[in-house]
């Protein structure tokens, strides 16, 4: 099991804030709103602001724990030419798996999201910090939460985050974006690495052994509704991200490896996200949990020099979810 240390310089929650302060200080350039309820920071990226393309870009850094570089780009889609958003980090487990991936249930009796972004690890109670992470917990006594929601928490609400985070009010950030808004796409298709990395512990492989991810997903257009925009983020990276990973490990291990990684080895691949959410009465847990994964996956090999791929990128499902 791969061990993150507490290493002050590469704590997630304050290589973020540079990024919080750039949405907090300039709210009109970016599009957000600020509020201070119970001391706490409060940055609506789009629940009653209205947010933006670049404002996604700074959420998405922030999700990443300042330890990746998010950028804008346009991609080509097997022939389907799409904006996209790339990312590429050089530390995976710590940006990744300790910061973005949405693993923490914010549940209040007045309040309801899942939580992603660098306070996950100052909270630390999750069972991923404890199975995958070695107990890992950033100290740095600063927290940023980054809620996926339509919703802004209450005062109440945002005093209890903190201290569960163990923060004084001043020293927690919670970051809100919709996810039907800009920040909402952007943030989701900038979860490309992090996916692969969920699936690929998911099957018991070693996260240890990866060195950097690399990462291409089509950014979805803005739908009106927070139920379309679910199904959209979602084949986006189902049927149209490419993720690479560079790692060390046996060529051997990687070949029986990569066939399973793809969202292609899901018994639920094949159909627009909506359908198959639909299908399952609307419940996640009735959803193949194999099928979360990107759409193509590279390996290289640095021990032996050797790259791998498996999966495709399918543009006739990417149409159909974006109304093309």
């Amino acid at each position: 099991m791969p061990r993150l240390d507490d290493i002050a310089a590469l704590s997630p929650n304050l290589l973020s804030l540079p990024y919080v302060r750039q949405l907090t200080d300039h709210p009109e350039k970016y599009g957000t709103a600020v509020t201070k309820p119970g001391g706490v920071t409060l940055v609506d990226c789009g629940v009653k602001a209205k947010g933006g393309w670049e404002a996604g870009v700074l959420f998405a850094n922030i999700c990443l724990g300042g330890l990746a570089s998010v950028s804008l780009t346009w991609g080509d889609f097997a022939g389907l030419r799409w904006p996209a958003v790339e990312v590429v980090t050089d530390h995976p487990l710590r940006a990744c798996m300790a910061s973005q991936y949405a693993g923490w249930m914010v549940k209040t009796d007045s309040y309801f999201a899942m939580g992603s972004g660098p306070a996950r690890a100052a909270y630390g109670n999750e069972e991923l910090f404890a199975k995958k992470l070695g107990g890992y917990k950033d100290t740095a006594g600063t927290a940023v939460l980054c809620l996926e929601s339509n919703k802004l928490p209450d005062e109440q609400t945002a005093l209890w985050l903190a201290e569960r985070c163990g923060v004084a009010p001043g020293d927690m950030y919670i970051l809100v974006a919709p996810t039907a808004s800009p920040v909402g796409s952007v943030q989701i298709a900038a979860r490309s690495v992090e996916t692969g990395l969920h699936k690929l512990a998911e099957l018991g492989y070693d996260l240890g052994k990866i060195e950097s991810g690399w990462g291409l997903a089509p950014a979805p257009p803005v739908p009106g509704d927070d139920m379309t925009a679910l199904g959209r983020t979602n084949d986006a990276i189902l049927y149209g991200t490419t993720v690479h990973y560079t790692l060390t490990d046996e060529d051997a291990n990687l070949e029986i490896l990569l066939q399973k990684i793809p969202s292609s080895a899901s018994k639920d691949y094949g159909e627009p996200f909506g359908e198959i959410f639909k299908r399952s009465g609307y419940n996640f847990y009735d959803i193949d949990p194999l099928l979360f994964s990107p759409a193509k996956v590279l390996l290289s090999n640095r021990k032996t020099g050797r790259s791998f791929t498996a999966g495709e990128i399918r543009t006739d499902l990417l149409e159909r979810s974006f109304s093309l």
